[in-house]
């Protein structure tokens, strides 16, 4: 592809005697600007100059204010870091509007991620209830770090799960942990579902002790 250049040609010979010297003068008068602005990171001095020869300064904001920076960290909200009352405050709320025994969902968390909002698995579970990003969109999980619409999401699947399991609890733990692809009428021979669900009971028997 050929591009004409279509920027106007200044012809020496038509410009007036000495001509040059404010524009030299303006030019050094650009270059002193720039250096005393070069400090502040808010702005920045952009030169041009027309075809008469007139030298123009613009002043705009700097490159580095509307560079957009990826940074690889969730952003802190009031309620990533709750206390141990608004997270059972949160079970509660969500037991009651699926159905579901509050003490089992503390549990679950307690065995998923020790009540750490912020948590990730190596398969990509996140949050309290380790959701996986695909579950927590099916289940309209705005953000799986918020500990109540974590919590909430959690246990409208676990709500799903113990109907599709017909009330049972370790099927339906099991199938929260593998799938319930994987969980037919019996728990899996898989070590870690194993080692979950029984890891699951003894929490829920330890808080119903304590409730």
């Amino acid at each position: 592809m050929q591009v004409t250049d279509t920027r106007i040609e200044v012809v020496q010979e038509e410009r007036e005697p000495f001509a040059l010297f404010p524009i030299l003068a303006g030019f050094l008068f650009f270059l002193a600007l720039s250096c005393t602005l070069s400090s502040t990171a808010e702005a920045t001095v952009a030169a041009y100059m027309d075809v008469q020869g007139n030298l123009h300064y613009m002043r705009g904001k700097s490159s580095r204010t509307n560079k957009k920076i990826a940074i690889n960290r969730r952003i802190a909200r009031s309620t990533k870091d709750p206390t141990s009352q608004t997270i059972n405050a949160f079970i509660q709320a969500a037991a009651n509007e699926h159905g579901v025994d509050p003490l089992l969902i503390k549990a679950i968390i307690k065995a998923e991620s020790n009540f750490d909002p912020t948590a990730v698995s190596p398969k990509g579970a996140q949050g309290l209830m380790q959701l996986m990003p695909a579950t927590a969109r099916d289940l309209q999980v705005a953000d799986p770090f918020d500990p109540q619409d974590n919590i909430t999401g959690g246990a409208k699947y676990l709500r799903f799960l113990l109907d599709s399991y017909e009330g049972d609890v370790e099927l339906s733990l099991a199938a929260y942990n593998a799938g319930p692809g994987n969980v037919k009428n019996a728990i899996p021979n898989f070590p870690e579902t194993r080692t979950y669900v029984a890891k699951v009971l003894d929490n829920y028997q330890s808080y119903r002790t304590i409730w």
